[in-house]
């Protein structure tokens, strides 16, 4: 099955929305338990944890925790925006940048300056964007064109930045009063109206999750073991303070066995990470290869990693030759959702 399809639907009585490319589950999304990543309150600071270099803050639907202390005293009243899921046992994460993203534009309040995606290079549609900015944002906020409007309409992209700088200006100025949650962070179905742009193929049927192979590809991760093809394959595995990934050459014993299960799994892990919803710590143990390849599967992952939607850092070697990675936490895992 060629092409891109979103399949929106419900999986287990919770909304769901799935990105089937090429016939293979490429991204998913799930309302989870948790605070939306999205979400803006008005929190109330309490007492500073000093050693931790962060301050939580009373929210009406809990606790949160802001990495920042400086210039905050107890009792402050603060815009604050939840950036992902929290880890087990605690508090959510949020930020104090408040961000007011849309399928075409991003608002940034506190950093000025209309900017346009990298992506798109055309010099006469980047004048043409400016100017459409210019008609239509009256902010001193900031705002930054997403690289959908390579493909979109003029004036939807117009009415789209001036709904976003609307929003922005109301909530924004909205100081003041007890703690209270000021916006909703998008569910799967909106999410996928603004993230996955690069397709019109939509179904919202009923069976649009059975009719597009969605259920067999989220019945499939029930499994930690990914074939990677030639016989090699990874495990995926979570733990409470990592996910380990195993990558085996199988019944291969070629010379170059263990650098083509490794490539293989490097360019597959961050499509398993995402639909399997996991983040955090990541330890990948290659298969065995020449220390002198390392340069060449480094390429392999930055690559694979500057492709995917959800920010990974490359953190480095260890000392017995695993991998580490760094990968934000911006969804629940499927294992808990379901």
């Amino acid at each position: 099955m060629k092409g891109s399809t979103i399949a929106l639907g419900a999986l287990n009585g919770r909304e769901a929305a799935a990105l089937m490319v090429d016939g293979k589950l490429h991204d998913l999304f799930i309302d989870g338990e948790g605070i939306r990543a999205g979400t803006i309150y008005r929190g109330i600071a309490g007492r500073p944890m000093k050693g931790q270099g962060g301050i939580f803050l009373d929210t009406p639907d809990g606790s949160v925790y802001l990495r920042q202390i400086k210039g905050i005293a107890p009792g402050q009243r603060l815009l604050v925006q939840v950036t992902g899921q929290a880890e087990p046992g605690k508090a959510v994460p949020v930020t104090a940048k408040v961000l007011f993203k849309s399928r075409y534009a991003i608002v940034t309040p506190g950093a000025p300056g209309v900017n346009i995606s990298r992506s798109i290079r055309d010099d006469d549609l980047r004048d043409e964007l400016t100017g459409i900015a210019r008609d239509a944002f009256d902010s001193e906020d900031g705002l930054i064109l997403r690289s959908s409007c390579a493909t979109g309409d003029p004036e939807v992209i117009a009415d789209d930045i001036q709904a976003m700088a609307e929003l922005a200006k109301n909530v924004m100025a909205d100081v003041d009063g007890d703690a209270e949650k000021l916006v909703d962070g998008d569910g799967p179905h909106m999410l996928a109206w603004r993230e996955w742009t690069m397709t019109d193929d939509v179904d919202d049927s009923e069976d649009a999750f059975e009719n597009n192979g969605v259920l067999d590809a989220i019945e499939a991760l029930s499994s930690p073991m990914v074939s990677l093809g030639g016989g090699a394959s990874m495990a995926i595995e979570p733990t409470r303070a990592l996910v380990s990934v195993d990558v085996n050459t199988g019944g291969d014993t070629s010379p170059a066995a263990g650098l083509k299960a490794t490539i293989a799994a490097l360019r597959e892990l961050p499509r398993q990470l995402r639909i399997r919803g996991l983040g955090g710590a990541i330890t990948i143990d290659p298969a065995p290869f020449p220390k002198k390849e390392r340069r060449q599967i480094e390429t392999v992952l930055r690559a694979a990693l500057k492709a995917d939607s959800v920010d990974t850092i490359f953190a480095g070697w260890t000392p017995m030759g695993n991998i580490e990675l760094q990968r934000k936490r911006d969804r629940q895992p499927l294992s808990e959702v379901l």
